[in-house]
């Protein structure tokens, strides 16, 4: 038995997305510039795609707390809020430590890329009823479970072998962001 959203809470997130759209197109449009850097550098350090990944997931993480915070009232917004503060941490703890272990380096980005994958797919099926098309966000929301696991179930992976992975997640996700993003400007202006 499916559970239907309550159309009072999910119409104001809905407006607040919609009105917040250039949000999700900027995390979408870092994650991209992020994973084409990995292809860009493929002989780049560990040390030089720590500092990149933690500039990504700070970024990203600001631009979903911005997003959670600038949405209104009453709008249930507290999925964007985690995802923005697991993204602020995964920053922070990376630019503090980083010559972290790559197994280790490896096993944090794959929690916490399964962390916002799930809250994203939360999201997406808050507002199933609500737009066309939510699926992106569970797309996104499944790029980055999937991701999250691969790495935990594979964490052999050589360094020049992660910045690829790195590199395509990032871009597959920043196009779902952006696609989603794009959906929800011009459901804005319906």
């Amino acid at each position: 038995m499916s559970q239907v959203a309550n159309p009072a809470l999910t119409a104001p997130m809905l407006h607040a997305l919609c009105k917040n759209w250039w949000l999700l197109l900027l995390r979408g449009i870092a994650a991209i510039v992020f994973g084409v850097l990995t292809f860009v550098w493929p002989g780049i350090t560990l040390l030089t795609l720590v500092l990149f990944y933690g500039a990504f997931a700070l970024v990203d993480g600001v631009l979903a707390i911005a997003a959670a915070i600038m949405g209104g009232q009453p709008a249930p917004r507290w999925w964007l809020a985690i995802v923005g503060l697991l993204g602020i941490g995964a920053g922070i703890v990376t630019f503090a430590w980083p010559v972290v272990t790559t197994l280790l380096l490896l096993f944090f980005i794959a929690g916490w890329a399964i962390a916002m994958g799930i809250f994203e797919i939360v999201g997406a099926i808050r507002l199933r009823k609500e737009i066309d098309n939510e699926w992106w966000l569970i797309a996104s929301g499944a790029m980055s479970v999937i991701f999250g696991l691969i790495l935990i179930f594979a964490p052999g992976t050589g360094a020049l072998a992660l910045i690829y992975v790195i590199g395509v997640f990032a871009i597959l996700h920043g196009v779902a962001l952006v696609a989603l993003a794009l959906r929800l400007r011009t459901h804005s202006h319906a």
